[in-house]
């Protein structure tokens, strides 16, 4: 495969510099990867983007603010999780220090960094809602939309496994060793994945070490997730995107249940729905090539 040109940078507009890789020929059509919780722009894995950048993009991951090298807010939660938990379960917004459509303006900031008027845009989980508010308040900005295993936050949606939803909000103990703290992540991304696409465990391992080198910040994943409950549902987004729109979910995910990728369907105008047999809350390898190709018919026909 020819050699890809990957340019690393750190935007300069906004309020909170953001980290990103810049991936392949700039003059291709520009894809913006938008990520979820916690999750650094390593979660889109290498090979994937490879993927994406041989079908034609040219592919940009970022660091949301408050995880891997992107700047952090220092902001404290305003209010105790429990009660943001129940408020976004009845469809609520709560006022926290920012909202997902802060982190949607900075993705737009990032585009204005790179130069780029127009992107086509994919999101998983909450970068998938980020994408949902960036394409209704930044129509102008995007080409396409495919959003992965996500939601739009209404209310009565199904809630979590109760497993997963501990992993995610609780707050490792500040004495762990490395060795702890290495598996304990591990442990976290494969409980995202299913027993029909489990995840290899030398690539697991090699992507556990990077993550913790970047560095991770349990106080920045927990704003993160403060955002993504205060911000409400978030169907007064949805109903407003003109970009033509795939949604694509595994029909075993167990963090953002398959009901949460049919509501983004059944709230955007003319969206496409595609349900992944097998697939959890990740990008199983088996599944990687499928869903470049999809990628790239929804956006480039």
């Amino acid at each position: 495969m020819k050699e890809i040109t990957i340019r690393c940078g750190v935007t300069e507009q906004g309020e909170v510099p953001l980290a990103y890789e810049d991936w392949g020929d700039e003059t291709h059509p520009p894809l913006l990867l938008i990520m979820g919780i916690g999750a650094q722009l390593l979660l889109w894995p290498d090979d994937f983007c490879r993927a994406l950048v041989a079908k034609g993009f040219r592919v940009i991951r970022y660091d949301n603010r408050d995880v891997g090298l992107s700047g952090k807010t220092q902001a404290q939660r305003a209010q105790p999780l429990w009660l943001l938990m129940l408020r976004a379960q009845l469809g609520w917004q709560t006022p926290v220090p920012y909202t997902l459509a802060d982190m949607a303006t900075d993705a737009a900031h990032l585009l204005d960094h790179l130069r780029i008027p127009q992107a086509h845009v994919l999101g998983a989980s909450m970068g998938g809602m980020i994408a949902q508010v960036l394409a209704a308040d930044y129509p102008q900005r995007v080409a396409s939309l495919c959003i992965l295993f996500s939601s739009t936050n209404q209310p009565l949606l199904p809630p979590p496994a109760p497993s997963l939803l501990w992993l995610l909000v609780r707050r490792p103990a500040a004495d762990l060793t490395p060795q702890q703290r290495h598996e304990g992540m591990k442990a976290f991304l494969r409980a995202l994945g299913t027993r029909f696409y489990p995840p290899e465990e030398a690539e697991l391992d090699a992507l556990v070490k990077r993550l913790l080198k970047r560095g991770v910040d349990p106080a920045g994943m927990q704003r993160q997730l403060s955002a993504l409950l205060g911000s409400g549902d978030l169907r007064r987004y949805s109903r407003r995107i003109a970009a033509p729109t795939l949604v694509i979910h595994g029909d075993r995910d167990r963090l953002v249940r398959k009901a949460g990728g049919v509501a983004i369907a059944r709230a955007v105008v003319n969206a496409k729905l595609h349900i992944m047999p097998g697939m959890g809350h990740d990008l199983p390898a088996a599944l990687r090539p499928q869903l470049a190709a999809m990628i790239a018919r929804h956006a480039l026909g």
